[in-house]
């Protein structure tokens, strides 16, 4: 203990890693009467409302390749994405217009799709019926836009968040699925006060400064501020304040805004499967972390951000699959 006191008397308070005091996981304040149940639900509520122009983040951009497609659903909807020779983005039906072939299973032939039942070439424009679907690469994230799906005016481009620039950044995406709506993920994200109860592997110190009001909330007033720290190892955290927002009915944006890393994003996107055949619907949760840091030393990380992004992705992963538990418990209890 006399060792722990003298190390955070001395650590220099500039370093963005602090030696911090260890509070035992039982001996932390309560948060149960502020996580009120009616205060999350109606942050819920006025997300769903906001339009999303029909568009669903479905992979990280660096999932969609040049050289094989790449197969997936939203909402039950079958689709393949690939890229053009020039690296365009494209979306389109999963099943092959022909006889039904999946296309995930195609082959990329000088950008185009070439199905391996009977060789039909399918490309951004084809005189077959098949037609591509509108698509956007933010340089992170891949979408669709789904109207029928989406059923809401349609809009040129995703809604995104101001993100740091990308090219003094380092990015990951993480996608991980539950058995629960995208609601059930989103509620989740909108109860900060579970963090350091439920996740007290990475966060610590965690404090709830403002929460919108249940009704009558302004616009620039909806949101929840949290300062917390993050921990990197034992005695050891980097201290931080967050924002959460809803820029639109399925993703929730987590923005530093004091502390290291200022204008650094964790952006959590959840976007409808499908079902299973026992009904239960599958949502799969796409998490674009942005990394940004003014500090020189942040050159080194950039160059390493090839390493640096399997363990930022483990370190997602490994939250959702708590995170995930709650939101299908959820989902659960209100089927039920």
């Amino acid at each position: 203990m006399r060792t722990e006191n003298w190390l955070r008397r001395c650590w220099p308070r500039t370093w963005p890693l602090q030696a911090i005091t260890r509070t035992p996981w039982a001996r932390q304040e309560p948060t149960y009467r502020d996580a009120r149940p009616e205060l999350i639900t109606a942050a819920l509520k006025r997300a769903e409302a906001r339009p999303s122009g029909n568009w669903f983040a479905f992979a990280g951009s660096r999932d969609i390749r040049l050289d094989r497609p790449h197969g997936f659903s939203v909402a039950g909807v079958e689709l393949v994405a690939w890229r053009n020779e020039t690296g365009k983005l494209l979306v389109g039906p999963g099943a092959c217009p022909h006889l039904g072939a999946p296309l995930a299973l195609a082959r990329v032939s000088g950008g185009d799709l070439l199905c391996r039942w009977h060789g039909l070439r399918l490309a951004e424009t084809s005189d077959c019926g098949w037609r591509v679907l509108p698509s956007h690469d933010d340089g992170v994230l891949a979408w669709v836009r789904l109207d029928r799906v989406g059923g809401e005016e349609p809009s040129a481009a995703p809604l995104l968040p101001e993100r740091p620039a990308l090219a003094t950044s380092v990015h990951s995406v993480a996608n991980l699925v539950g058995t629960c709506e995208p609601g059930d993920v989103i509620a989740n994200r909108l109860d900060p006060w579970h963090g350091a109860w439920f996740h007290p592997y990475s966060f610590t110190r965690l404090r709830v400064l403002h929460a919108p009001r249940e009704s009558d909330v302004d616009e620039t007033d909806d949101r929840f501020v949290v300062a917390v720290t993050f921990l990197v190892a034992p005695g050891l955290g980097v201290p931080v304040c967050a924002e959460f927002t809803c820029p639109e009915p399925r993703t929730v944006v987590m923005r530093i805004i004091d502390g290291e890393g200022v204008g650094s994003v964790v952006e959590t996107h959840a976007t409808p499967l499908g079902f299973r055949d026992d009904g239960s619907p599958r949502t799969a949760v796409v998490e674009a972390v942005i990394a940004h840091s003014q500090r020189p030393g942040f050159g080194v990380a950039r160059a390493a951000a090839p390493v640096l992004r399997p363990f930022m992705r483990r370190a997602a992963a490994r939250l959702w699959r708590d995170d995930l538990a709650y939101a299908e418990r959820r989902y659960q209890l209100r089927s039920e």
